[in-house]
């Protein structure tokens, strides 16, 4: 039988540690239609440039879960089948401790025209030979990642 002392140690242990070195933890999605050379990326109300899709990972949620429910949000993007992890990389940009999972989705299928909000200004579909200028620089690279073989870093 464990002891009642090393269970509430444990515990109290755990939980400095949440307090002490909290990690976020972020799951995007590149929705990505091979056939048509289309990928699906948005704009944010408030941050400058486009990007793929996607959000923290909230307690008790997966991140494929995560990103399941970001796509609908952000773009009425249904996901048909399980989306690929491609990477997981370190986003010193967000905070020290923020890592972001990127997962390719080919099986998908776009439910409704999406209508921009408080958080999303615009987010469609664009060839992968004509993205918008204000692309985001690390999105560019992601895609250079999963489309071209370029090396995966271990940073955003």
């Amino acid at each position: 039988m464990t002891d009642k002392r090393s269970i509430w140690r444990h515990r109290l242990f755990h939980a400095y540690f949440l307090v002490r070195r909290p990690m976020t933890l972020g799951a995007r999605g590149v929705v990505i239609d091979e056939k048509a050379g289309t990928v699906f990326l948005i704009r944010h109300t408030y941050v400058h440039g486009w990007q793929f899709p996607g959000g923290g990972v909230e307690t008790g949620h997966t991140m494929e879960e995560t990103l399941a429910k970001e796509l609908m949000e952000e773009g009425n993007i249904e996901l048909t089948g399980r989306p690929e992890l491609f990477a997981i990389y370190h986003n010193a940009h967000a905070s020290k401790r923020d890592h972001v999972a990127l997962y390719v989705c080919r099986s998908f299928r776009q439910t409704a025209p999406f209508k921009p909000n408080r958080e999303i200004a615009e987010a469609k579909f664009f060839r992968l030979d004509d993205l918008p200028t204000d692309t985001t620089p690390s999105t560019r690279l992601r895609l250079a990642e999963i489309l071209d073989g370029a090396e995966v870093p271990t940073a955003w």
